[in-house]
């Protein structure tokens, strides 16, 4: 028996972007208002997008519609089991659908990001060599425990990323596999790498890349084939539907090969014992045997929903309209002689919605602070899992220390941070015209209250 769920009625409709009329998709918390901390109330300005998106509505809608129907995948006779397993199949095609899949490319559903590329991690041939950018995020910096890596450094167009690669793969020894993980956007500058490039010179060297889209598929339409990579990973609370899910998909041979990422029912197709006492398991070859355990179905969903609220309202539009804001943003911030944007590849590199920066004569997590306190403005401070690259951004500069101190450094190691703004598909032209404003008027006038740090963070003195 097939099952089917029909949210249709309930759902709000994937109104396509008009980049002429600038209206954002609907999210979950618009109208949220939070207090000032000079007095009165105000509709908060989410722009920390990169950390993680709000829900689009149809996403959460959708959740809605599906919850009473909630049943366990693949271990059940009863309709809402059925309907369950059908549903997360289906999500699973969706997904293969979105991301330009190969036919012969498994989708499996992981926890976010770092699963997907730990997981990736653990399925390694033997004797595989890693190659990373310190540019990465640390969910692509760090899995890599039991390979040997080479760290390259952060390049300053996207030509020298691709030369300094190709010199790496060609060079290593002995010259057996390997695997480039880069990242699709920058999670601290929002600059878009080269990845097709890439993708070339790794193939064109014996070696296989993954794509972290974490940044890139929230922004831009990601196809595996067009990019050529052979897997890609992405996390659903970047992708408008915070549930906890990931996505790892790809070719399957490693996965095929590897012993499963985690052992346990739903990975295994048979378990017998032996006669001398111990057990033989037939794992499965499909996407199931790295996703033991009962699923998390309604995260599953989740992300199939934002990818179809996403195809809907077409790229194109959401592109167009998110680089307007982008524009104004930049422009907004380059009138400000004591803000310094932080840059790889330089002002006319092409970029999401990701804008870091610095101001002189502050610290970064005061000034967040501020934004936070005095005007309902979130934005993120810090080095954004990103630790080299932030680094290598500030070199060598300190932070003024202003009320509050920087997060700690290491030994020797001057305090430094940065500011982040970021923003989608979410967000109104009212949000980024008050940060504009806001960081004219901090920098002009200085915070209106005073600030301690407490646990490590900035806060408001009451």
């Amino acid at each position: 028996m097939s099952a089917s769920l029909n949210t249709a009625a309930a759902a709000t409709p994937a109104t396509a972007a008009d980049p002429a009329c600038g209206e954002p998709l609907p999210v979950l918390g618009r109208d949220v208002t939070v207090p000032l901390v000079t007095g009165g109330e105000v509709t908060y300005a989410a722009l920390d997008y990169a950390a993680s998106a709000p829900a689009l509505q149809r996403v959460w809608d959708d959740v809605a519609a599906y919850a009473p129907y909630y049943g366990s995948v693949h271990r059940g006779a009863g309709y809402l089991s059925q309907l369950s397993t059908d549903l997360f199949e289906q999500s699973r095609a969706t997904v293969a659908e979105f991301l330009g899949c190969r036919p012969a490319d498994q989708v499996v559903f992981t926890r976010s990001t770092t699963d997907s590329l730990n997981l990736l991690a653990a399925v390694l041939p033997a004797g595989c060599q890693v190659f990373v950018f310190e540019t990465e995020h640390h969910a692509s910096l760090l899995p890599w425990r039991d390979a040997e890596v080479t760290y390259l450094d952060a390049p300053r167009t996207p030509a020298q990323a691709v030369d300094t690669l190709e010199r790496a793969l060609a060079a290593r020894d002995p010259y057996g596999p390997a695997l480039v993980c880069v990242t699709g956007a920058s999670n601290v500058t929002g600059e878009l790498w080269p990845v097709k490039e890439l993708a070339a010179a790794a193939h064109a060297h014996g070696a296989r890349i993954v794509l972290d889209a974490a940044q890139l598929a929230p922004h831009h339409r990601v196809s595996v084939q067009e990019l050529d990579v052979d897997w890609v990973a992405f996390s659903g609370h970047k992708l408008y539907a915070p549930f906890g899910s990931g996505v790892l998909a790809g070719r399957a041979d490693w996965l095929q090969q590897a012993e499963p990422y985690l052992a346990g029912g739903g990975a295994s197709r048979k378990v017998a014992r032996r006669q001398d006492g111990g057990v033989d398991v037939d794992w499965h070859t499909t996407a199931a045997r790295h996703e033991a355990g009962s699923p998390n179905v309604i995260g599953v969903y989740s992300i199939a929903s934002a990818c179809r609220a996403l195809t809907e309202a077409g790229f194109e539009g959401l592109v167009a309209r998110e680089q307007r804001l982008v524009a104004k943003v930049r422009e907004g911030l380059a009138e400000v002689p004591a803000v310094r944007i932080l840059s790889l590849f330089g002002d006319d590199a092409p970029r999401v919605g990701v804008i870091s920066f610095v101001v002189d004569g502050w610290n970064s997590s005061h000034f967040a602070a501020a934004l936070s306190a005095e005007y309902g403005i979130g934005v993120r401070d810090g080095l954004f899992c990103a630790h080299p690259l932030v680094r290598t951004l500030l070199g060598s500069e300190p932070q003024e220390p202003g009320e509050c101190g920087a997060p700690e450094a290491a030994p020797g190691e001057l305090s430094l941070n940065a500011i982040r703004v970021s923003f989608g598909a979410g967000t109104p032209d009212e949000h980024v015209d008050r940060f504009v404003g806001a960081v004219r008027e901090l920098v002009a006038s200085g915070a209106k209250w005073s600030y301690r740090t407490e646990d490590g963070r900035c806060v408001p003195a009451v």
